[in-house]
């Protein structure tokens, strides 16, 4: 009987990231998928979401282009169909460059459906494989409500959208996360009648409630927000229409994006097997730091554990797992400083601590509008706001929410200051030069450290602003 040092099983971000790390320690192992080879970002999420995103922006630019003096742009049109050509086409590009992976991999990565029979045996289909380890990255799917399957292929999700030859006049996007609010603003833009609803009163992720409502002030603008209220849909009789109601509202559309978030791909893998409790989610306890399921050989990262579904931690999960699979003594890891960017425009970010995870802290708060900030005027992107938190007692940052023009860029700048456990002071010391957006952060945190009291004239720290839009 031959006995792997390790089954992978998902061949996903996680998993592909897990099994860069075995590949360096063993070459006994079996990489299992079910479905499409290619991970889930470069396949239906991430990629191709921006492929979509930067068409949407570049066609909405016309809009601004009489204010810079150039005319004509009445004359532009856009072609839906051409739009998503490009973007299968290089997101078939992305796909392929992860197969790379697994295609020299031969008999050790196969497809078919892993089901645990127990902590060190695992059956593919009718074939059962015996090992020592295991590493779970069987990612996660889209959240479709069993009766909206009724409206057949007029119900897309983002595995389905970015397949679609052409796209409908009247679109719904029903949830207002990360992911439907950048598919709602960027179908608007590409001139698809959108209308968003969204259950709660915040969108994007976003906690701090004045940040929140910019947010929903500004995309207002663009196409129709409905919050606060369950959306429900029906099909007219007469008509075939599509019809969405929630709270007040009523609205027929043609089409339907449902973006209410992800499940993990757990059903049916075995996990009741392992003789552990299963939470309400049916998932095990999984060790944080280690990943480590219970006391088990088994290991689960990426979006299969629901901790944080971004590329970025789901590829730390399969690095901290295909190093743990292989250890006798397990790593603690300390995790990277939280970081979730909404590409929207502007961008909507959370870094650090978040406005809620703060409640009860004792905190200092810096903001600044880039309504009137220089080089957001000169780019007409001046639209937004930031707010920036510190310890009251120390000036320490700890975290950030924004609605701003680059604010993917301003998060990593924070990321860094915040992982570093830089204060206000510190980051007030950086130069900043003029004229950048970055400037817009540094009056966020001058107005933060106006909160504290005051220190050496001798610090650099200290520089005032001129208080002039063109200097500052």
């Amino acid at each position: 009987m031959h006995k792997f040092d390790v089954v992978i099983i998902g061949a996903g971000s996680a998993g592909l990231s897990a099994l860069r790390e075995v590949k360096k320690r063993t070459d006994n192992f079996m990489l299992i998928n079910k479905g499409p080879w290619g991970t889930t970002c470069a396949r239906v999420g991430c990629m191709p979401s921006k492929l979509l995103i930067e068409a949407a922006n570049a066609f909405h630019r016309r809009t601004g282009f009489e204010e810079f003096g150039i005319m004509g742009s009445g004359q532009l049109r856009i072609d839906i169909k051409q739009v998503l050509q490009r973007v299968r086409k290089l997101r078939d590009d992305f796909v392929a460059s992860t197969l790379k992976t697994t295609m020299e991999l031969g008999d050790r990565a196969i497809s078919g459906h892993a089901h645990i029979l127990s902590p060190d045996q695992v059956m593919v289909d009718e074939k059962k494989l015996h090992t020592r380890k295991i590493i779970i990255a069987t990612g996660s799917r889209p959240v479709i409500p069993e009766p909206w399957k009724n409206l057949g292929s007029r119900l897309l999700t983002t595995d389905t959208l970015f397949e679609q030859e052409t796209l409908p006049e009247r679109m719904a996007i029903i949830g207002l996360g990360p992911v439907g609010l950048e598919m709602a603003q960027a179908l608007s833009r590409l001139g698809i009648h959108i209308t968003g609803f969204g259950s709660g009163n915040r969108i994007g992720g976003i906690t701090d409630p004045f940040i929140n409502k910019e947010a929903v002030d500004l995309l207002s603008q663009e196409f129709a927000l409905h919050l606060g209220a369950r959306a429900d849909i029906t099909i007219n009789a007469q008509t075939d229409a599509i019809s969405v109601h929630s709270g007040e509202t009523d609205v027929e559309v043609d089409g339907v994006l449902a973006a209410l978030g992800r499940r993990p791909n757990i059903d049916g893998i075995g996990l009741e097997s392992l003789g552990i409790p299963l939470d309400e989610k049916g998932l095990p306890p999984i060790n944080p730091d280690t990943l480590q399921i219970a006391d088990l050989p088994i290991f689960m990262a990426g979006d299969a554990n629901q901790r944080l579904p971004l590329l970025h931690e789901a590829a730390d999960d399969g690095h901290i797992a295909g190093l743990n699979v292989t250890r006798e003594k397990l790593i603690c890891f300390k995790r990277r400083t939280q970081l979730a960017i909404v590409f929207s425009d502007p961008n909507l970010v959370v870094v650090g601590k978040s406005f809620r995870s703060l409640e009860g802290e004792d905190i200092q708060t810096g903001e600044v509008s880039f309504n009137r900030q220089g080089r957001a005027r000169s780019a007409q992107s001046n639209r937004g706001m930031l707010r920036v938190y510190a310890a009251a007692d120390s000036g320490r940052l700890l975290g950030a929410e924004m609605c701003a023009p680059a604010g993917e860029h301003l998060a990593h700048l924070l990321a860094l200051a915040i992982d570093q456990s830089l204060s206000v002071w510190d980051v007030l010391r950086l130069p900043f030069y003029h004229p950048v957006l970055e400037e817009g952060l540094r009056t966020a945190l001058r107005n933060l450290a106006s909160k504290f009291p005051e220190r050496n004239e001798s610090d650099l720290a200290m520089c005032q602003p001129f208080s002039s839009e063109a200097l500052d």
